[in-house]
């Protein structure tokens, strides 16, 4: 009973050496940090797409776009990536048709020109806070193993300095050492993995919606370059 509980993880933890412990909160720190932005990251790409296919099903439908992007503009923020780039392209298409009419009715390339540069702004600026965070999880991923090696290679270190003081060195003097040692490896473990597979999983879901929305951009712009005829 008294080698069982002397192996638990709780007394392996507290009876570690202070830099494995730092090394150990640290690692803990870095995982409810990652974990955090695992599930907001989830819910925003979720609700991205749910937002896109939306707008998208509104957009095809054949509807008037002026009444469409006052619609757009009335809650940017509950409409969506899409209906944000959307809004930019045909608020600027909108702004140049009024001042090439003032101006010289012919300029229609200029137009179009400065709807698609508004659309493409916004598309990066969409584009930019979905991969918000996501370099961190790459962080975790790739350095969080590293870290707890560090912090195995430190505590094996003692425990065979250590063994310096005793006489006779057996499997039971040196399995608490090296298993304390060992859980800052599963630490680090244990935060890189759920990062990686968290990592890969958004930027495939982002790269699909960035095609949806460029798809989205061109498409739209031919239409604007129609109703400019």
């Amino acid at each position: 009973m008294n080698v069982a509980q002397d192996l638990s993880f709780l007394a392996l933890i507290s009876n570690a050496h202070l830099i494995v412990q730092l090394i150990m909160v640290l690692l803990v720190v870095v995982s409810l940090t990652s974990w955090t932005y695992i599930f907001r990251k989830t819910f925003a790409i979720r609700a991205a797409r749910a937002q896109t296919e939306k707008f998208e099903r509104s957009f095809w439908a054949g509807g008037n776009l002026h009444t469409l992007h006052q619609s757009a503009s009335t809650d940017r923020d509950q409409n969506g990536a899409l209906a944000r780039i959307f809004e930019a392209g045909m608020g600027e298409f909108i702004k140049g048709k009024a001042a090439s009419a003032s101006r010289d009715p012919l300029d229609t390339g200029a137009v179009l020109d400065g709807a698609r540069r508004a659309m493409r702004a916004a598309f990066q600026r969409e584009l930019d806070a979905l991969d918000a965070h996501l370099n961190f999880l790459a962080s975790v991923g790739s350095v969080s193993p590293y870290v707890g090696l560090l912090g195995t290679v430190w505590g094996i270190m003692n425990a065979f300095r250590g063994l310096a003081s005793v006489q006779q060195a057996t499997l039971a003097v040196v399995a608490p050492g090296i298993a304390e040692a060992l859980i800052a490896t599963a630490i680090g473990l244990f935060a890189a993995i759920p990062a990686v597979v968290a990592y890969n999983r958004f930027t495939h879901d982002i790269d699909r919606l960035a095609i949806r929305f460029e798809s989205f951009v061109e498409e739209f712009s031919n239409i604007l370059q129609r109703q400019s005829r």
